[in-house]
């Protein structure tokens, strides 16, 4: 997701070595990505043609497609609380009664927020946080029925991901205490979201869940158990964690019951961006104890975890579950920033039967400029087959298609100029995902916040 202040992006980087025209390719298992989906039907080809300018210079889609605008940051929300909030990231879909679907999206507000999330009665947690989330409830034709707050007095709420009994969890990446830039209450939490009646979940921190820079999660619909993935700006970097709920697949409201937080340790690992072969894999891994998931006095990456020590990873973000193991994304690596290893993206699946972790799936150099070339970020399952995954980086940003066999296309591309005649500026796509059916792709612009709902011959 977008960060203030990060360092230069890759693109920046080959342009700086004379190597721009380089692109992104996948190595490795693509086949991996989707076992046990849906997905792992795919069309059989490549894309749905090349993209067509749209007249009114706001998304570039395919013949056949179109889309609607379901939302735009600073028009009024339909409930009357205020404004759309800005910073669209994370978002889910998820089934309503008579063809209807629940969206809910995230909004990745830090406490210089453009447009923040309103606060509520009820529904906020820090009244001095900006960020939050917002629902919307859409009728079969994608025509907008209700919008409003589903959670605010949040802070920089990133990523996320549903759960088995249809809530969202919602991701704070960030760990600022009270008192630190103006906030009255301590985050870095997970909150549970309900997309139809959002003060059934409220505003209570999952707190047993941990406090760190949270980006997503995925859970096991077997056993229960919660994956989370921490993406950590600066070193020692982030940790991939699991959460053993007391009551496990309980429901709605049952993960504030509490559980145990562990971290992942790979042995003789202690960092992931050392391994570069595909298919490399490591058996034994080992879930250490969080000492203190409360952070009151350290980061959680920075305790003690033993004589062993602890695995550690720059840039974990997207998590997913898919056949019998979650899938989690580490989008780069760089030495200059404290890696001890470069490396352009790497998936990695995790299986708990077998408590086997495999380097999947690896991003590195090739000459086909079109591929997914510039931080690929929020990933999903496509419902006709394959992967969308959203580009977060420097020039023109896009949607990619991946199938199972590496074929890369562009899906969508963003026309609104947030920059200057001299110096032309796109914004990141972000919370990718698609209705229960499979008939309509969502996803968000950044910025500006804008909600597209994408129709068109996805079965073709």
């Amino acid at each position: 997701m977008t960060a203030t202040g990060r360092p230069a992006t890759r693109r920046q980087m080959l342009a700086g070595t004379g190597a721009l025209g380089l692109g992104i390719a996948f190595s490795g298992a693509l086949a991996e990505l989707f076992a046990g989906t849906a997905a792992a039907q795919t069309t059989g080809h490549a894309g749905y043609g090349p993209l067509v300018p749209d007249p009114k210079g706001v998304l570039d889609l395919p013949e056949g497609f179109r889309y609607r605008i379901l939302s735009r940051e600073g028009d009024p929300l339909r409930s009357g609380e205020g404004a759309v909030p800005s910073n669209h990231d994370g978002m889910s879909a998820f089934e309503g009664r008579g063809g209807r679907v629940h969206l809910v999206r995230n909004h990745e507000n830090r406490h210089n927020g453009r447009i923040p999330v309103p606060a509520v009665e009820g529904l906020t947690y820090d009244p001095a946080a900006k960020g939050g989330c917002t629902a919307l409830t859409l009728d079969s034709r994608n025509h907008v029925l209700s919008e409003r707050v589903a959670i605010a007095g949040t802070a920089v709420n990133c990523a996320g991901g549903p759960t088995p009994w249809g809530t969202w969890l919602t991701c704070e990446e960030n760990e600022d205490k009270a008192g630190t830039n103006g906030y009255t209450k301590d985050h870095g939490f997970i909150f549970e979201v309900d997309p139809v009646d959002p003060r059934r979940t409220g505003a209570v921190p999952l707190t047993a869940m941990g406090r760190f820079q949270h980006e997503a999660i995925a859970v096991d619909p077997r056993r229960g158990v919660v994956y989370e993935t921490e993406d950590a700006f600066d070193k020692p970097f982030g940790l991939f964690y699991r959460f053993l709920p007391d009551r496990p697949l309980g429901g709605r409201g049952s993960l504030r019951a509490g559980g145990r937080l562990q971290a992942m340790r790979v042995p003789g690992v202690p960092d992931l961006s050392t391994i570069q072969d595909i298919g490399a894999a490591f058996d034994g891994i080992e879930w250490v104890d969080v000492p203190d998931p409360q952070a009151a006095r350290t980061p959680i990456r920075l305790q003690d975890f033993g004589r062993r020590g602890i695995t550690h990873a720059q840039k974990l973000e997207g998590c997913y579950w898919g056949g019998r193991s979650v899938y989690f994304v580490s989008s780069f690596a760089r030495t200059g920033e404290g890696s001890a290893a470069d490396h352009y993206g790497q998936v990695w699946r995790y299986d708990p039967e077998r408590r086997r972790l495999t380097l999947v799936v690896v991003f590195g150099p090739d000459t086909d400029v079109q591929l997914p070339g510039e931080s690929p970020d929020n990933i999903c399952l496509a419902a006709g087959g394959g992967l969308m995954v959203c580009e977060d980086g420097e020039g023109a940003q896009h949607v990619y298609g991946v199938t199972r066999r590496g074929e890369v296309y562009a899906m969508a591309r963003n026309r609104q100029d947030i920059g200057s005649p001299e110096e032309p500026e796109w914004g990141e796509f972000a919370g990718v995902t698609f209705s229960p059916d499979g008939d309509t792709m969502y996803v968000n612009c950044y910025t500006p916040g804008t909600t597209f709902a994408v129709t068109g011959p996805w079965r073709r």
